[in-house]
């Protein structure tokens, strides 16, 4: 089920991870943190990654991302192979990525005057102001990150990541230094502005609630070595609101997520 519904003018092939691992060489000798990684993403999806601490789900994403370059397996998109970072890919950290030294709209534009990107002051200027009315940080443009508050920074870097037009949005726990009530509305932004713009995203969150609230389906992951341990569809439809969290349908997915994501917790205790 796709958040919503993808241009069929171009039809995408998604994100594809086959047979992915990877193993970190220390002083200490080699850590696995990923094995027999299958996933495949179709195109406008969103896709949580859940699990412990350490199991891997932060190294999926970078890999996806092209920071990392898995051990073992590949990951392709529309059927050709990660080799590196690429303007098709978005990511916004948990920490606010966001350069201190520049405004509101120069952070937004930044990619964007990138020589890879080529486009015209004109175009910049409409794709910059399109994007920070959609993230609701019309009247800050030319406001420095020191004068912004934690959610204001996030949706910053989200607008940045958006104006460059990528086709994926990878997100490294976006929200998780952010409290309860600031946390809510940037998920409830999240999922107006995706119903907009049509996006594949990749989400790592350690809430299971988030990942309920958000996702399409939510992918559990075990223990280190990290693979995927089961994948749970989350079929309640958009838009959705903080109201349906307390509905019958989203509490049964959410304590069943629970449930698997705390047997993979006791397994790493008991180790």
């Amino acid at each position: 089920m796709a958040l919503s519904k993808v241009d069929g003018s171009k039809v995408r092939k998604g994100i594809v991870a086959s047979g992915v691992g990877m193993t970190y060489s220390g002083i200490t000798g080699n850590v696995e943190a990923l094995r027999g990684i299958n996933l495949k993403i179709e195109p406008g999806e969103f896709i949580s990654l859940v699990g412990p601490s350490g199991c891997g789900k932060t190294t999926l994403l970078n890999i996806m991302a092209g920071f990392l370059f898995p051990t073992e397996g590949e990951v392709t998109i529309d059927g050709q192979k990660i080799l590196g970072p690429g303007p098709d890919r978005g990511v916004v950290f948990q920490q606010y990525a966001v350069f201190p030294w520049l405004t509101v709209r120069e952070n937004v534009e930044f990619g964007l005057k990138l020589r890879i990107n080529k486009r015209s002051e004109k175009e910049i200027k409409e794709v910059v102001e399109y994007f920070i009315a959609l993230v609701g940080l019309k009247d800050f443009e030319d406001v420095y990150p020191k004068e912004l508050s934690g959610g204001m920074k996030q949706r910053v870097a989200i607008a940045r990541a958006y104006a460059v037009n990528p086709e994926l949005l990878l997100m490294d726990e976006p929200f998780g230094a952010l409290d309860a009530q600031t946390r809510q509305f940037m998920q409830e932004s999240l999922v107006q502005i995706l119903e907009q713009e049509r996006k594949t995203v990749v989400f790592v969150t350690h809430g299971v609630e988030e990942a309920t609230f958000l996702s399409t389906r939510v992918v559990v992951m075990a223990t280190r070595p990290g693979r995927i341990r089961e994948i749970i569809p989350v079929q309640i439809p958009y838009p959705r609101d903080a109201g349906i969290k307390t509905t019958s349908e989203f509490i049964k997915i959410r304590v069943e997520i629970e449930k698997i994501v705390r047997e993979e917790f006791q397994k790493q205790r008991d180790r």
